[in-house]
């Protein structure tokens, strides 16, 4: 157990990327790993085998892109974490009104997660529309009531999907913060 007051964010940060590699790497090959420019999910495979483990890459050294990522990846199944960057579509900032709308969708159940590790960590989370370039700056509320209820959801006993509730458990562990199943946390 850690006291968060006495911690920084980058001691913090180091601490999630040891207890991500402690949980993961053996039984799934996967390593967490900072300073991209951009958060990417690199498979093995993905790097013409020069590299022997998957690589969950998130950017600079921001805690709550480390806590994004790892909920992205404790949500994809097998054959999307054969994938790069998991498969999925994204479209850069500048989406239109369509598009962010796809945006939201796909990034509920990821940032409900992040919410969740963040509530665990003792770490702010911000809901993110990730769209400023073309004025977005706040989400919409039927974003953020889709994330308020997925979140809500995942504090039921059981609810969480399995690595999901191994990485939350062991935040919770390690920084013994809040419980992060109290849906009081989520309004």
């Amino acid at each position: 157990m850690v006291l968060i007051a006495t911690v920084s964010e980058t001691e913090q940060l180091t601490m999630v990327v040891d207890l991500f590699d402690k949980l993961f790497f053996d039984s799934y090959r996967t390593r967490l790993i900072a300073g991209a420019d951009e958060p990417i999910y690199l498979p093995a495979q993905a790097s013409g085998g020069d590299c022997d483990h998957h690589r969950l890459c998130f950017r600079e050294d921001y805690l709550s892109s480390a806590l994004h990522e790892i909920a992205h990846w404790c949500l994809a199944g097998v054959q999307r974490r054969q994938l790069e960057d998991f498969g999925y579509w994204y479209q850069p900032d500048g989406r239109d009104a369509e598009q962010q709308r796809l945006f939201e969708a796909a990034e509920v159940k990821p940032q409900a997660l992040e919410w969740m590790f963040s509530v665990a960590c003792g770490q702010s989370f911000q809901f993110s529309v990730d769209n400023l370039g073309n004025g977005q700056s706040s989400p919409s509320d039927s974003f953020v009531a889709s994330v308020v209820k997925q979140a809500r959801q995942w504090c039921e006993p059981s609810a969480l999907p399995s690595r999901a509730e191994l990485m939350l458990a062991a935040l919770v562990d390690q920084f013994a913060v809040a419980n992060p199943k109290d849906r009081a946390h989520y309004r």
